[in-house]
């Protein structure tokens, strides 16, 4: 199959995908890259024209003022792909592998075979990002003992373990009270293999830094003074998860959703 076009876009970064739906050019790429679980949008931000943002902000527990987020980036990057898939503008979607450059043309290929080659006068390359001096890793952590509190989010004054994000553990079946963390850090390239920045580091920095709030285990028992006694946290690390580039969203792109969007209303209002 051959598609014919004066301007595509190559990425599935938030940022590519906002170019691609504000200018309605058609988009590819091998691999999803959905943005990270726990980066919000201002929470200011108006979405309700992409039938975003309905519910009020969310209000995250800190040990000081409360985080007010918007709606998860993932969740707009979600949106905007749809529409542009309704809209004919993804049309190898998600079942492309990998492509290769080829006189002037994008060849795609999936496991098996080439799937289709697109012709085109201008290509828009966000595959291309600047990169960074530092790695940002994200650790996910297990706690075993420990994970039933009521905080979301901690902010501590280092990039290694930068923020702890807390949430409801995905390894137990419904809305559980246990929560996992997830930390992250930035880490210069050249120290991404010291074991004083590994994972392990990482899940021990994550339990110091909340026992340096007064966080504490499950309550073991009284002492004869009769104050509590706490067991220790328990943790296992889940992955690490690493970042090689940066690939920020300009206020501009942004600005310009609400205009664009009025191409899709044929979508949005069954929505």
């Amino acid at each position: 199959m051959v598609y014919e076009y004066s301007d595509i876009v190559v990425g599935s970064s938030l940022e590519a995908v906002i170019y691609a739906f504000n200018n309605r050019y058609p988009i590819f790429f091998s691999q999803a890259e959905r943005p990270f679980r726990f980066d919000y949008l201002d929470p200011n931000a108006e979405l309700d024209f992409l039938k975003l943002g309905l519910a009020a902000p969310k209000s995250l527990t800190t040990f000081k003022d409360a985080k007010v987020v918007g709606e998860p980036k993932e969740l707009l990057w979600e949106r905007l792909l749809f529409l542009l898939s309704l809209s004919g503008l993804a049309p190898v979607s998600d079942i492309c592998t990998s492509f290769r450059y080829d006189d002037g043309a994008l060849v795609c290929f999936n496991e098996y075979s080439k799937i289709a080659e697109i012709k085109y006068k201008r290509k828009h390359d966000f595959t291309k990002t600047l990169k960074s001096n530092k790695l940002i890793c994200y650790d996910w952590v297990a706690f075993n003992s420990g994970g039933k509190h009521e905080i979301d989010y901690i902010k501590t004054n280092n990039d290694f373990v930068s923020e702890i994000w807390f949430y409801s553990s995905d390894r137990i079946c419904g809305n559980t009270k246990v929560k996992d963390a997830c930390a992250i850090s930035y880490i210069d390239k050249s120290l991404i293999d010291d074991f004083d920045f590994s994972e392990t580091m990482a899940r021990f920095k994550i339990v110091k830094e909340m026992e340096a709030r007064g966080m504490k285990g499950l309550l073991s028992s009284y002492g004869p003074n009769g104050k509590p006694k706490h067991y220790n946290f328990k943790t296992s690390t889940i992955g690490r998860e690493k970042n090689m580039y940066l690939s920020p969203i300009t206020n501009r792109e942004l600005s310009r959703l609400k205009k664009s969007a009025i191409y899709y209303q044929k979508y949005l209002r069954h929505l």
